[in-house]
């Protein structure tokens, strides 16, 4: 088989460290997770979609991928992705999108501007006995429709805190940060422009003092005189 483009996305995965055994090496990683990667994007949800999906294409879908042998079942899959680094699938999946957008044109300034989401969500079926649900905190890059990063949220903070340590993980720079009044920090909004990036973020009714001051620095001058 070719060896895999540089920058493409077999390449990148294959970067991935395998937490597998040498005897548990039946299936190339970089096909496994490419094969995963393509089922989510297709519209496959969980381990048993993600194999029937693969399964259900031709043999030269399957070499392109990079398999040898048939697919492996769900139950591989499941027991791969229980072990594998999180942060580094997630950092390679990001190098491969941000490679698929064409920079802005130097005359077009505004179109250089990248829209990029912040926003925490708590993962539905993630509730464990005597535990909490998993709440995740995501970059959304709204110009690629893709998670560029995302932080599992620690039980001693909140969003506001972890966004700090989440932004450090992209560069700002030619990026708008988007987001609700949770994250109208001064600290956060600080970091963000002197990472060369601007921000956005809406205040709506359900922050009435906050809403009501920035609605103050608005109204006209009124002297008593």
């Amino acid at each position: 088989m070719t060896a895999p483009a540089t920058g493409s996305l077999l390449a990148l995965l294959a970067d991935v460290p395998d937490p597998r055994g040498r005897q548990g090496q039946r299936h190339p990683l970089a096909a496994t997770l490419a094969a995963v990667v393509c089922g989510i994007l297709t519209g496959a949800r969980g381990c048993d979609a993600i194999a029937q999906w693969v399964r259900n294409q031709e043999p030269q879908v399957w070499h392109a991928l990079g398999f040898r042998r048939k697919p492996p079942c769900a139950n591989m899959y499941r027991i791969l992705l229980a072990r594998l680094p999180a942060e580094a699938l997630e950092a390679a999946i990001a190098r491969w999108m941000q490679a698929l957008v064409p920079e802005a044109l130097p005359e077009e300034p505004l179109k250089s501007l990248k829209p990029t989401s912040i926003d925490g969500k708590t993962l539905c079926g993630t509730l464990n006995t005597h535990g909490r649900s998993v709440h995740l905190l995501s970059l959304f890059d709204q110009q690629l429709g893709g998670v560029l990063r995302q932080l599992a949220m620690p039980a001693d903070t909140n969003e506001h805190k972890a966004a700090l340590t989440l932004l450090k993980t992209i560069v700002l720079r030619g990026r708008v940060i988007t987001g609700d009044a949770i994250f109208c920090q001064r600290d956060l909004c600080q970091q963000v422009v002197d990472d060369g990036g601007d921000y956005l973020l809406a205040v709506k009714d359900n922050q009435p003092e906050l809403k009501a001051a920035i609605e103050a620095e608005f109204q006209p001058g009124f002297s008593p005189l």
